[in-house]
């Protein structure tokens, strides 16, 4: 009896360890599987337009999932990102040439909107960290700040972009891929390097492995908590022009939705929702699984409705299978 005991332990003990070991593998062989299944059930998958057809609808979730990344490596979550995809759009749309009034300031206002993306989240970062708020109270205010201001510029219509660089972002391409999803790849490149080679990519992720560990270390936890913030208002702010390039115009709901995909993309991708755990090539392979999964759905005549019901299912699986029960703890 004590050595069927023994074996049985033995065993659960390897199960654990090979669990351990294909765990950070898990999002990238989730991926080729269902790659292989939906190439299975439908060829049309398989070709180079499809392919560029997904890197395209991957590209403004990728920054947005970038942006939110930071944040939630250093436990907190940032709500705020809808709104400030609505702001900076709208912004964008009034500074460069339009249909709705004279100027034509070109990339010029484009630096000039994510400038306001920073702004957006340096103020997140210093309402969270100065009045000790919850980061999901403030940034879910921030939310409502973008889009309620947005909607009071705009008095409810839409602006036509007329502007020739900005449309060429959604319209013209290079080596068979859009301009916006090399965008995309450059900010993922700048994050990366961020993450890797900064000081402030490992006060990060040593605030996310334990914040007060961190401050007895002589980490600056509350600038860090800022500048992070900042960084991510300047991603949003680069999906809000993208977001404008792909529609064409301005509108105060035009990210409405964004928020649902970009969290479950950096769930699913392996990013721990309480820190520490994750990083940007995570994010990359998690809204790859969410932009990959739509596409499979789509081809095979899957009802929208049914698809968000499946997206809710897979973020939901996604945390259960990665929560660590011992580590887990609320978000700052």
């Amino acid at each position: 009896m004590a050595e069927a005991a023994t074996i049985g332990d033995g065993r659960a003990a390897g199960w654990k360890k090979l669990r351990r070991r294909l765990a950070p593998w898990a999002p990238l062989l989730v991926l080729l599987a269902l790659c292989i299944a939906i190439a299975l059930v439908n060829g049309r998958f398989v070709s180079l337009r499809n392919f560029a057809r997904i890197a395209d609808a991957a590209s403004i979730p990728l920054v947005l999932g970038l942006g939110v990344t930071f944040v939630i490596l250093m436990g907190s979550i940032d709500l705020s990102m809808e709104g400030v995809v609505a702001f900076a759009a709208i912004i964008l749309c009034l500074l460069v040439a339009n249909g709705a009034n004279a100027n034509d300031f070109g990339l010029l206002g484009a630096l000039a909107v994510l400038v306001i993306g920073a702004a957006m989240g340096f103020a997140n970062g210093i309402v969270h960290v100065g009045l000790q708020i919850p980061s999901f109270m403030v940034t879910l205010g921030m939310w409502f700040v973008g889009i309620g201001i947005g909607n009071a510029i705009l008095g409810g219509i839409q602006v036509r972009v007329n502007d020739p660089l900005i449309r060429a972002l959604a319209l013209e391409q290079f080596l068979g891929l859009k301009f916006q999803v090399w965008l995309a790849l450059g900010a993922l490149a700048v994050a990366w390097v961020v993450q890797e080679h900064t000081r402030l990519g490992r006060y990060i992720f040593a605030i996310g492995g334990g914040e007060d560990l961190a401050r007895l270390s002589g980490i600056r936890t509350g600038l860090v908590r800022i500048a992070t913030f900042t960084m991510a208002g300047v991603f949003y702010a680069l999906a809000g022009i993208m977001a404008a390039a792909q529609q064409g115009s301005a509108f105060a709901l035009i990210g409405g939705g964004r928020l649902f995909t970009a969290i479950t993309a950096v769930v699913v991708g392996g990013t721990a929702l309480w820190g520490g755990q994750g990083g940007v090539l995570n994010t990359l392979i998690g809204v790859l699984i969410v932009v990959v999964l739509a596409n499979g759905m789509v081809l095979m005549g899957v009802s929208p409705y049914v698809q968000q019901i499946v997206q809710g299912l897979l973020i939901i699986a996604a945390v259960a299978l990665s929560v660590d029960r011992m580590r887990a703890k609320l978000v700052k």
